[in-house]
């Protein structure tokens, strides 16, 4: 008997997050407080910052990738399911493109999609991935980022497909 598995198609969606799960760089957010006084934090501290009233947030480093130093675990995984023809997405927070994009083709992969959100509201990321499972007929999506916040809006959104397998993880170094 053919196994039933054979005919299957599964609609896949890879995700990664960039800062913190697939690379370290020296981009930093500033913050220009009330008081007068400027603090800077990297990205995993600002996931778990709260805006004060009268802060102002200045995101400029992250036009760029500043010294990008990749996280090997990570990015050895992407690096596989890129080189297995797997079309994978980076889902990022920020607000630029293409230094994204130009770090990746200088790296040598293929296959692999950025979209950025402009925006680090967790919500946004699961959002674009309900986006994709309605559009796209998704029935099996891996997702991996450091920010808890992250991974516990795509695990809640996800409960209302029961049906699509998925793997959730925080990155953790």
């Amino acid at each position: 008997m053919i196994a039933r598995s054979l005919f299957l198609k599964e609609n896949k969606l890879r995700v990664f997050d960039l800062d913190d799960t697939l690379i370290k760089t020296d981009s930093y957010i500033y913050i220009k407080h009330s008081n007068g006084k400027k603090s800077k934090l990297t990205p995993g501290q600002y996931a778990k910052y709260t805006p004060k009233s009268g802060d102002e947030l200045d995101f400029s480093d992250f036009h760029a990738i500043n010294n990008p130093k990749p996280i090997k675990k990570y990015f050895d995984l992407l690096k596989k399911l890129a080189g297995h023809n797997e079309t994978v997405y980076i889902l990022t927070a920020r607000g630029s493109y293409p230094p994204i994009k130009q770090f990746i083709n200088d790296s040598g992969l293929r296959n692999v999609y950025v979209v950025a959100l402009g925006d680090s509201n967790p919500q946004k990321k699961a959002d674009w991935i309900e986006q994709q499972i309605k559009l796209n007929k998704i029935d099996d999506v891996f997702f991996i980022d450091d920010s808890a916040n992250n991974v516990a809006a795509v695990k809640d959104m996800l409960k209302r497909y029961p049906k699509v397998k998925s793997k959730v993880y925080r990155a953790m170094e």
